[in-house]
């Protein structure tokens, strides 16, 4: 008999309020020298691809898709690094950021050269973003709505600030419709705690809470096939920090390191890929005129 249809997995235990921006303050050298700018599944087209050239391709697609170019007034939800900021600021776009991470606000701050127009950075929670109405042509979230409560309004702030006429794209966490109950368990509610995810829903999910927001979904796709080898590399990058780095091991060892675990998280995730418990979704979408 097929599992019922799952709503939103949520961790077992409630965020604290700083759980999500302490997470990446605290990983914040693991996270780049592993990933490097881009904080982000890599989007592997041959599999030959490094971490890195995976990681802007996806932001290229991102912002292809949102129709960033010269001109463009642009908000990135969830800036992270500023990677695919600055990308945008590259094509011309005037680019606000937001990210719960002072530390990776200090990083996506730092000028450059070829860009004439950098970025503006906001450490600010998106659920009070302070933002005026119909202010932006185009908004992108990468992999940060599933660290956001209140889902619904997450999307509802996301059409607040658009314009009419404005593009939307989104990458998301995303749950299979029906898991088996041992990929609940034993992957899918860890990786929300450990990976301080606020709840992973499917694409119906995902879907119904764009469009209630006013938003015309015009584009829908599943990434997860080309995304999945992310884990395996970063996996791979973690075991020779590990053999070669003391610093690692010494972060392992540190009981006061809460976000430690996110080691083990590593695993869970490249497995659900693996099982397709775990699934990425890419969508597209516009504010009516």
């Amino acid at each position: 008999m097929a599992s019922a249809p799952l709503a939103v997995i949520v961790p077992r235990s409630d965020l604290a309020h700083d759980a999500v921006g302490g997470h990446y303050d605290e990983l914040d050298a693991f996270y780049r020298e592993v990933w490097g700018e881009h904080v982000h599944h890599g989007l592997f087209e041959t599999g030959r691809e490094t971490v890195e050239a995976a990681t802007e391709v996806l932001s290229m697609r991102v912002l292809d898709a949102a129709g960033v170019g010269e001109g463009t007034r642009a908000v990135d939800v969830g800036c992270g690094y500023g990677g695919t900021a600055w990308l945008a600021a590259a094509r011309g776009a005037d680019v606000t950021g937001l990210t719960l991470s002072p530390a990776q606000a200090e990083v996506a701050r730092e000028p450059r050269r070829e860009v004439a127009h950098q970025p503006t950075v906001l450490v600010r929670n998106w659920l009070a973003n302070g933002l005026p109405d119909n202010s932006f042509g185009a908004a992108w979230a990468i992999e940060s709505t599933t660290h956001m409560p209140e889902r619904p309004r997450v999307f509802e702030e996301i059409a607040r600030v658009l314009r009419p006429g404005g593009r939307f794209a989104l990458c998301v966490w995303m749950a299979a419709p029906t898991p088996r109950p041992w990929e609940v368990r034993h992957l899918l509610e860890p990786i929300c705690r450990e990976g301080r995810l606020d709840g992973l829903g499917p694409a119906d999910e995902n879907r119904a809470w764009i469009e209630a927001a006013g938003l015309k979904v015009e584009d829908e796709a599943d990434w997860s096939r080309a995304v999945a080898p992310t884990w395996r590399v970063v996996a791979r990058r973690v075991v020779r920090g590990l053999a070669t780095d003391a610093r690692y091991r010494r972060y392992l060892r540190d009981a006061s390191m809460r976000d430690r675990r996110f080691v083990l998280t590593i695993l869970r995730l490249d497995l659900a890929y693996q099982t397709g418990a775990l699934r990425y979704g890419f969508f597209v979408a516009r504010k009516p005129e």
